[in-house]
């Protein structure tokens, strides 16, 4: 059996995240990142909220999870 990197089956993410969203990226680079597959797998994200990997709603908290649509998405201030 060939090795399968295990970021190869999540999906990209085009819609834009939650403002309480954080990662490693913001603070890098200044804005949060697009949501390649890859960098989907290889971040840590946390909610600004809650200062936590379990954002206000208590599901986790990833780039794929933070979008419109989630009970405690906020899309401006």
């Amino acid at each position: 059996m060939a090795f399968q990197k295990s970021y190869d089956e999540l999906p990209v993410v085009d819609q834009p995240a939650c403002i309480h969203l954080r990662s490693k990226s913001l603070y890098v680079s200044g804005q949060m990142d697009r949501g390649e597959a890859h960098e989907i797998a290889n971040r840590h994200y946390w909610c600004n909220q809650t200062q936590h990997v379990v954002g206000p709603d208590k599901i986790a908290v990833a780039r794929a999870n933070c979008i419109s649509g989630r009970e405690c998405y906020c899309s401006s201030y």
